[in-house]
């Protein structure tokens, strides 16, 4: 079918030419066709007519002037044929002053000019017949579109609502902060205010949806629009940022919903390249939970630094699976192992570190479900700690260079087993540092957006499944970030590390839970309370109101990094630890569940079950 649109054009474009170059005589000679001069220049024309429809139609074929896509013509359609057309006469005049045999100055300007017309209204033709046609098709029901951003990338998205017009959407009315652009018309849109006018505007003009069209535009500007905009019943839409444009133009695949991470504000994370390489870039990596949601990121972006090997170490082999072979599709050079075992295992664990020689060890794997652990508290001390216990000693034991294990907010002040098991974990590699050449650090940082279990993927779900969404307690703040930058924070910190530090990531400001669950069921274009219900459940075992980052004792420490902080060591007797670890252990075999809870108390005074705080103690 393209074959044939093809071939017709270029029949089409050859019969144009010659009304060209016949309509510049008659315009020429000014419609004398008996005159003597007419005639002959006529005749000489009729001799060389072939050889110019020739080269034009070659030079119209190099500049691709068969795409069929010219229902979708634009400014850069009508620049290619203006270049063509200049290009190709200049050919013909070169062709003439070959032959000896020249026309008079004026008929190739003349026939230029009438290329541009013909040529090109042919083409654009095209486009009109298309617009008018899905007009009349659609009769008017479209969605009415509201651009925020008047800019580049706003006019790019109203082309491409325009050439699309399959997507039934039709773009109504621009809003930019430029006073100065106010009332003018963007590729036919009008500017009609600022962003305090967004709610207005779009109960006026009756607008479905709202696209944010500023991907050069900060963070935090990017939530004070989207903040407006969904006090709005519009469906939410953004253009990313240009960093993730690669070639710095938009189109329709570039514009995505708005997610709850363009509701946080925070700016993108800068980190030390040529520090990080140092000590990544020709290693031997080990990544245990490799195949989980903070493991899996890990792994990608270790991937990114050309480690001399990338291990990953799990017990989920799906997981696992899963990331290799991304990873292998991504990164085809990379060195590339996967192992399948539990971190319980101290004999795998330690045949693992004899045969692979890791030389930097991200640990990723625990047990971090709070209501599951409460039920299960030995599987959460076996996991989390004796697991631990078991890589921190092989580690040291194979002379591992730096380990860094990811800790979490619940281990400050814990009210539920897990987080004590975390805060033991913290002792273990403050106090396994003191006596081993290995640099032993942990970092430490609250909730990841989207990570597996998490209270997005939920809400999702439930929104998904009409409600509806439960919240634990109307006061429930959490601390969140990005997974990605999380994990960047995360190997900055490594690249950091001296030994014995507890690494804070700043989380910047905390989130109300309540508000999440409404902001995400109105970016996913429903009505709080009115399309989906939200319910208080309570708090389930073992969860705060409020998490913190810091004990009171741990002190704070800036770094050169604005968003690590160091918490200076607390506990350091390795020989005092391991003896109350091995009470643990008979615990573990011989004790009841609540024994084991009385006990863990022993070692983190802290950990007081069901205290509701309501202060966040020191906040970074």
């Amino acid at each position: 079918m393209k074959g044939k649109i093809k071939f017709k054009l270029l029949f089409l474009d050859a019969v144009l030419i010659n009304i060209s170059y016949i309509l510049s005589l008659f315009i020429r000679f000014e419609g004398n066709i008996t005159g003597e001069m007419f005639t002959e220049y006529f005749m000489k024309y009729t001799d060389h007519f072939i050889y110019i429809t020739i080269i034009k139609l070659i030079i119209f074929l190099y500049f691709k002037l068969y795409r069929p896509v010219w229902k979708y013509a634009s400014i850069e359609e009508l620049m290619s044929i203006v270049t063509t057309s200049i290009i190709s006469n200049a050919a013909v005049l070169s062709y003439s002053v070959l032959r000896q045999d020249m026309f008079p100055r004026s008929i190739y300007i003349l026939a230029t000019l009438l290329d541009l017309v013909l040529i090109g209204g042919v083409r654009f033709s095209f486009r009109a017949v298309t617009t008018v046609g899905s007009n009349l098709l659609n009769n008017g029901n479209h969605k009415s579109v509201m651009i925020v951003g008047g800019g580049d990338a706003g006019a790019m998205v109203i082309r491409e609502y325009k050439n699309h017009t399959q997507l039934n959407s039709k773009p109504v009315a621009i809003i930019d902060d430029d006073l100065k652009k106010q009332g003018q018309l963007i590729n036919g849109v009008p500017v009609v205010g600022t962003r305090e006018d967004i709610p207005a505007v779009a109960k006026k003009l009756k607008i479905d949806e709202i696209i944010i069209a500023m991907p050069s535009a900060s963070k935090k500007e990017i939530k004070n629009i989207v903040e407006i905009a969904k006090t709005t019943k519009c469906k939410l839409k953004i253009v990313p940022g240009m960093f993730e444009i690669i070639d710095g133009k938009v189109n329709i695949s570039n514009i995505r919903d708005v997610n709850i991470e363009d509701l946080l504000g925070r700016e993108e994370v800068k980190v030390d390249l040529r520090e990080i390489s140092s000590y990544l870039t020709n290693r031997v990596v080990l990544v245990t939970g490799g195949g989980g949601s903070i493991g899996s990121e890990l792994c990608r972006q270790v991937a990114n630094f050309n480690p001399k090997k990338l291990i990953i170490l799990d017990i989920y082999e799906n997981n696992a699976y899963d990331i290799q072979n991304e990873l292998l599709r991504k990164h085809k050079d990379l060195n590339l192992k996967t192992l399948i075992a539990s971190i319980r295992d101290r004999e795998r664990i330690m045949e693992i570190m004899e045969k692979e020689k890791p030389e930097v060890i991200f640990h990723a794997a625990a047990h971090k479900h709070v209501p599951l652990m409460e039920e299960s508290p030995k599987e959460a001390i076996k996991n989390n700690v004796f697991g631990t216990l078991n890589l921190a000693q092989a580690a040291d034991k194979y002379g591992v260079d730096k380990f860094v294990m990811i800790s979490t907010d619940k281990a400050v002040n814990p009210t539920n087993i897990m987080g004590a098991s975390k805060r033991i974990c913290e002792m273990i590699i403050q106090s396994i540092n003191g006596i081993s050449k290995t640099d032993f650090v942990a970092v430490r940082f609250g909730n990841v957006l989207g990570s597996n279990g998490s209270v997005i993927p939920l809400f999702k779900k439930q929104i998904e499944e009409g409600g509806p969404v439960t919240v634990t307690h109307e006061e429930v703040i959490r601390y969140f970030m990005t997974i990605p930058e999380a994990v960047q924070l995360v190997i900055q910190a490594g690249a950091m590390a001296k030994g014995g530090e507890i690494f804070i990531l700043d989380m910047g400001e905390p989130v109300k839970i309540l508000d999440l669950a409404k902001d995400l069921i109105r970016l996913s274009g429903y009505e709080p309370y009115v399309d989906i219900p939200i319910e208080i459940i309570g708090l389930r075992p073992g969860e705060k109101l409020y998490e913190e980052l810091l004990l009171d004792e741990e002190g704070i420490t800036a770094t050169k990094h604005d968003k690590i902080f160091i918490g200076k060591p607390t506990f350091t007797d390795y020989k005092l630890l391991l003896k109350a670890l091995g009470e643990l252990d008979k615990i573990i075999k011989n004790g009841t569940d609540e024994e084991l809870k009385e006990y863990v108390k022993t070692i983190v005074p802290n950990y007081k079950e069901n205290d509701q705080r309501k202060k966040v103690g020191v906040s970074l």
